[in-house]
C-alpha cells in the first residue's frame, strides 16, 4: 500500500475536507461518541485551520489525519469550549496568548484499514508536531484519551497539571477521561524521546520525501508533501 501525507489550508480542497470529516465522524461513532466539540464542523470557517491528510495513492481516499487549529479572534480552540464548562480557569489560562500564538492539534483519526501498517496514534502525533513547527507559535496543545497520553508524551508533550484534576477532565462524555497536554518548546521539543525527536527533525528538514514503514500487516510506502506556506 502507498499513501501520501499532505497539508492543506481548510477548504482549499473541499472534496478532501469532506472526506476527512466523514472519516472522523465514522470513527467517533464506532466508539459511541456522538457529541464532541472536535466533531463540530464550525472549524471550517476558521481560516487558520490546517488539515493533515493521509490519503491512499490508489483512489485518494482519506485514511486518517488531524487538524492544527490556530487560536485567533472569534475562533477559540475546541479544547477551550470543552473545558470551560468543567474548569472555567481555562479562560484565564488562554489569555496569555495573542492571536496565532497557540494551536490545538485535534481531530486525529485513522481507519482500521491502515492501523496495522505502523501509522497509528503516535505516528499521527509526531507528524503533527513536525508540521506545527512551521507556524512559529509558542505552544501546541491537545486533549488526549488515557490510551494515548503516554504516546503523546513521547513526542514532547507535557501534562498541564494546573488545570482540571491535575490535567484531567471528564470529556467527551461522563465516564470518559481526557488529559490536557502541551508542548512548551516546539523548536527543540526537549522532553521527546530521542527516536521520535529525530523523526520530527528529519521531516522538518526534508518536507518532501518518501519513507517505508513496516507493521504487522506489512509494508507501507509513505510520500510526504508537507512543505507549505503557513498563514497565507
Amino acid at each position: 500500500m502507498e499513501v501520501r501525507v499532505r497539508v492543506i489550508k481548510v477548504n482549499d480542497d473541499l472534496e478532501a475536507t469532506e472526506k476527512y470529516i466523514a472519516g472522523h465522524l465514522k470513527v467517533l461513532e464506532s466508539y459511541g461518541v456522538t457529541k464532541v466539540t472536535s466533531a463540530d464542523r464550525s472549524w471550517t470557517a476558521n481560516p487558520n485551520t490546517y488539515l493533515i491528510l493521509f490519503e491512499s495513492m490508489d483512489d485518494f481516499r482519506v485514511l486518517g489525519g488531524g487538524r492544527i487549529q490556530l487560536r485567533s479572534k472569534g475562533f477559540p480552540l475546541p479544547l477551550e469550549e470543552a473545558i470551560a464548562e468543567i474548569d472555567p480557569s481555562i479562560v484565564g489560562y488562554m489569555e496569555q496568548f495573542d492571536d496565532l500564538e497557540v494551536a490545538e492539534y485535534c481531530g486525529l483519526w485513522n481507519s482500521r484499514e491502515v492501523a496495522g501498517y505502523g501509522i497509528g496514534s503516535i505516528y499521527l502525533m509526531k507528524v503533527g508536531v513536525a508540521i506545527a513547527g512551521q507556524f512559529k507559535m509558542k505552544k501546541l496543545m491537545a486533549l488526549c484519551s488515557p490510551a494515548t497520553v503516554k504516546l503523546t508524551m513521547k513526542v514532547g508533550m507535557e501534562i498541564v497539571e494546573s488545570l482540571g484534576q491535575n490535567g484531567t477532565f471528564f470529556y467527551p462524555k461522563e465516564g470518559l477521561i481526557a488529559t490536557l497536554l502541551q508542548i512548551n518548546d516546539l523548536d527543540n521539543i526537549p522532553t521527546a524521546v530521542d527516536i521520535e525527536r529525530q523523526f520530527i527533525f528529519d521531516l522538518r528538514s526534508n518536507k518532501v520525501n518518501k519513507t517505508l514503514e513496516k507493521g504487522p500487516k506489512g509494508e507501507m510506502m509513505i510520500s510526504f508533501e508537507v512543505n507549505f506556506n503557513s498563514r497565507n
